[in-house]
């Protein structure tokens, strides 16, 4: 937990953490997190903690097969190539 931890905390101290707080916090990030259900980010995080791709690979299938998770990862893709 703890290198998961200071990865979200290093994304968000990053000059793009501004810009990823947005997204979380939008109307696109509130939508799938509703589509996707309660537990996504509880089987994601298992799934990251245990090296286990095939999981994340079909979790982020899942996520991409959506509008808005299609929104979403084309704005953070756009991120850093923000100058």
């Amino acid at each position: 937990m703890d290198d998961l931890d200071a990865l979200g905390r290093s994304l968000l101290n990053s000059k793009d953490g501004g810009a990823i707080r947005a997204l979380a916090e939008s109307r696109e990030a509130e939508s799938l997190a509703r589509a996707l259900g309660p537990d996504a980010g509880r089987e994601a995080e298992a799934a990251l903690r245990s090296g286990d791709g095939e999981k994340l690979k079909a979790l982020l299938s899942g996520v991409l097969s959506t509008r808005e998770g299609r929104a979403l990862a084309e704005a953070v893709s756009r991120l850093g190539g923000e100058k």
